[in-house]
């Protein structure tokens, strides 16, 4: 990098900041709008309620993101902004006080992205810690900290990062969400859907979600996010940290799969929903334009990688998947799930992560998934049952994945995965009902933030699992995120839990660490002492 600089400014001199300043010294995004640009706006609350986040670092760089919204849950979707474009000014520094500006730039929040801002900023240095900051107007944003991906091959003594999922707002309070942004350092956060829930629940804590009704309109989406991302814990995480983030099924409807929706029934009606879904939710998270929506869906599956220690390899497990095996739910002698037809991932997406591991020089080689990989037989005795909305009903699909990482020769190959409000560690073998199969890697399954309410240690369901799946080697039931610490001679995930959620100021604990060796299959370890 060179060691020239754009000119830095202090607090003062970006207040006098405009849209079109000629001090704009990176890469400006205009923002296409059909509307005229509001070029001097007076607003008559802060804009800046949804807080800021940042996602998708590379070794240079990184993706701001912020949502203009004064009243973030008002009834028209419109989060109190007029239908016009505003200019937004970003600053980039190495330092929390902003006296070393580093890389700024203006981009226009437009109406028709609901006034979000996707600032792409490159020329960054790798592997350091960042903070930036929004200016609208005469408003500007809280600060948020940042952090680049270590250099191409860089050799890493560590790697630490957190994956969470399911976030269900009524049901309870995102404390684990206010540890993680206190207590950890992090250099990503890894979030693996059900970002929203998209139903009417109310619950009982207060929280109830708004609007009151199922979403269906690009208007019911936005106010939904209007409301989760308001949420003062949710705002600290996403602050403090870089996040990777991919859907699930809550985001548009449950369990969706591909052009149909949770009961299989497709159409204009449901292609109008999960348009407007895929919309709200690119709106409201820090993620690149390549994922931009359009009339054929979204790209949402990527890889990331840091230094010569991890490969991730975010995948998409709802788009381009066929429709649950024998009507979904839970299913004893589900034939349609072994059709080797079937597909989780679609032709060419599948083909991209098997060619990706087969050709990382990553000591760890990561899939960051939504919809749990291992077997969970959940019938006790000789007869089996399986959930047809997770791998298990597109079993010769995992089949597929696991023969193509044993033919390729992927070393440690490790699967992050949310959606279940569990925690489970476990082997993935490559013949389930035969213990002495060999070992293709590790799933990490990881419980939600507040989805299920308290929860408890361990439940009828757990212990039948654990029962009937001898390759889970720990289960828990409370809720939490997941903190990962890699180095080049292991892997331990420490499962982060609070004993309840639906009262505020949980404290945080770790329930159990579960150890991986680099070159050995399998789990090593498990400390849940």
């Amino acid at each position: 990098m060179s060691d020239r600089r754009p000119p830095t400014l202090d607090r003062r001199r970006f207040l006098t900041l405009t849209g079109g300043s000629g001090l704009v010294a990176a890469s400006t995004l205009a923002g296409f709008s059909a509307s005229s640009v509001w070029a001097s706006p007076t607003f008559a609350d802060d804009p800046f309620t949804l807080g800021v986040a940042s996602g998708d670092p590379t070794p240079d760089g990184v993706v701001l993101w912020t949502r203009l919204a004064p009243d973030p849950t008002e009834p028209e979707g419109r989060a109190g902004m007029p239908q016009r474009a505003v200019p937004v000014n970003w600053q980039v520094a190495e330092d929390p006080d902003f006296r070393r500006v580093v890389r700024q730039g203006t981009q226009r929040a437009t109406p028709e992205l609901s006034h979000s801002v996707h600032a792409e900023v490159d020329g960054l240095e790798p592997g350091r810690d960042y903070w930036y900051r929004f200016r609208a107007g005469p408003e500007i944003s809280p600060v948020g900290r940042t952090r680049t991906a270590p250099a191409p091959g860089a050799a890493l003594s560590s790697l630490t990062f957190a994956f969470a999922s399911c976030q269900n707002f009524p049901e309870g309070f995102f404390t684990a969400y206010r540890h993680l942004a206190a207590e950890e350092d992090l250099d990503l956060v890894v979030h693996l859907g059900d970002y929203i829930y998209e139903g009417a629940a109310q619950g009982e804590l207060g929280r109830g979600h708004l609007p009151a009704v199922e979403c269906e309109s690009l208007a019911d989406y936005r106010i939904r996010y209007g409301q989760y991302k308001a949420d003062a814990d949710l705002q600290a995480a996403h602050a403090a940290f870089p996040w990777v983030v991919v859907l699930d099924d809550h985001e548009v409807d449950n369990n969706w799969a591909g052009d149909v929706d949770g009961n299989g029934v497709g159409g204009p009606q449901f292609l109008a929903r999960r348009a407007a879904a895929l919309q709200a939710y690119y709106e409201n998270m820090p993620m690149r334009r390549a994922s931009l929506p359009t009339e054929n869906g979204m790209q949402l599956y990527r890889r990331l990688t840091y230094g010569d220690l991890a490969q991730f390899n975010v995948v998409d497990t709802r788009q381009h998947r066929d429709d649950q095996a024998c009507g979904d739910g839970r299913q004893i002698g589900c034939e349609e799930r072994l059709d080797p037809d079937r597909t989780m991932l679609g032709t060419e997406q599948e083909t991209w992560l098997l060619d990706g591991l087969g050709s990382s020089e990553a000591t760890w080689n990561v899939m960051a998934n939504q919809i749990f990989v291992m077997q969970g037989d959940s019938e006790s005795g000789p007869e089996q049952a399986f959930g047809m909305d997770t791998w298990d009903g597109y079993a010769a699909a995992r089949t597929r994945l696991f023969d193509g990482v044993q033919e390729r020769g992927v070393d440690n190959f490790v699967v992050i995965t949310g959606d279940a409000h569990r925690s489970v560690a476990a082997d993935l073998k490559s013949n389930f009902d035969d213990p002495d199969s060999a070992t293709v890697g590790v799933e990490f399954l990881g419980t939600s933030i507040s989805s299920g309410g308290d929860g408890q240690d361990m439940d009828d369901w757990g212990r039948r699992w654990l029962a009937e799946n001898p390759h889970m080697k720990f289960h828990n039931v409370q809720r939490g995120y997941a903190r990962c610490e890699l180095t080049p001679q292991q892997w331990r995930t420490d499962y982060r839990v609070v004993d309840r959620v639906t009262a505020r100021d949980a404290p945080i604990r770790t329930r159990a660490s579960v150890y991986v060796e680099a070159g050995r299959a399998g789990i090593q370890d498990v400390d849940d002492s």
